[in-house]
């Protein structure tokens, strides 16, 4: 009736055992086996023997996930609606955890990715979101690791992709960009102007106490105009400018 024999049949059933026993995890990879419902305890990586029927193993990755965060509707805190969307990178730190706390973890992981950038990013307002990604992408990070951390989960890093403005606060951006720039070379040119009166100033200053430097700028006044060929100049010649140069002539050597 059996063409193998009973011998063979119990060989059969003996490999399709040893067969169903045997599991092999790669170095990235952990088993938690559970016997008769309970958990036993995790193994790998390398080869695993099981009791069929008695015990089950489930695979968990340890190796650093990528879990894309779809964009979300967030209203910061001055009132301004964005659409952001960020990347999460986490592992399992803890298999036993991971499968025991919570149902699916990369779930888990992802709505409460979702929940939580809504909720930081709405605490600033729309120029923090602009220019302190950083500053944002840490304190989001931070907020998920110690959440995650009874599920076994360690979150490395967390990086804001985009915030997404509709057309009219993008306009609105830019005339206020604009603004600040032309109030900021408002502010260079009343600055330089400052440092320009205060130099006339110093020389107006420097001059009134040396009455000889007056009249040495006088005539180069008059030697600098005298050089515009393509004009003629008619300049008065004052005469205390004679006097005070006869003075400055007769006056003795200093030194």
């Amino acid at each position: 009736m059996f063409p193998f024999g009973i011998g063979g049949m119990l060989l059969l059933l003996l490999l399709a055992l040893l067969v169903a026993s045997v599991r092999i995890l790669r170095e990235y990879e952990r088993g938690v086996v559970f016997q008769l419902g309970r958990f036993w305890k995790v193994k790998g990586p390398g080869l695993v023997l099981i009791v069929p029927g008695i015990q089950q193993v489930v695979r968990v990755d340890l190796r650093t996930l990528v879990l894309d965060v779809p964009k979300q509707d967030v209203i910061s805190r001055d009132n301004v609606s964005v659409q952001v969307n960020a990347v999460v990178y986490f592992r399992v730190v803890d298999p036993q955890k991971a499968i025991i706390q919570v149902e699916n973890f990369m779930v888990a992981t992802s709505q409460l990715a979702q929940t939580t950038l809504r909720a930081v990013l709405g605490k600033h307002e729309l120029d923090e979101m602009l220019a302190e990604r950083e500053k944002l992408n840490v304190d989001i990070q931070q907020v998920l690791d110690s959440q995650t951390d009874a599920w076994g989960i360690k979150v490395a890093n967390v990086e804001i992709k985009h915030v997404d403005l509709d057309e009219s606060m993008v306009r609105a951006i830019a005339r206020q960009a604009e603004a600040e720039r032309e109030r900021r070379a408002k502010v260079i040119h009343a600055e330089g102007e400052l440092q320009a009166s205060e130099k006339l100033m110093q020389a107006a200053q420097m001059l009134a106490r040396e009455p000889g430097a007056m009249q040495l700028r006088y005539l180069q006044t008059l030697g600098t105009l005298a050089s515009e060929k393509s004009h003629t100049i008619v300049f008065p010649l004052p005469i205390d400018l004679i006097g005070g140069l006869a003075q400055a002539a007769k006056a003795p050597p200093r030194g």
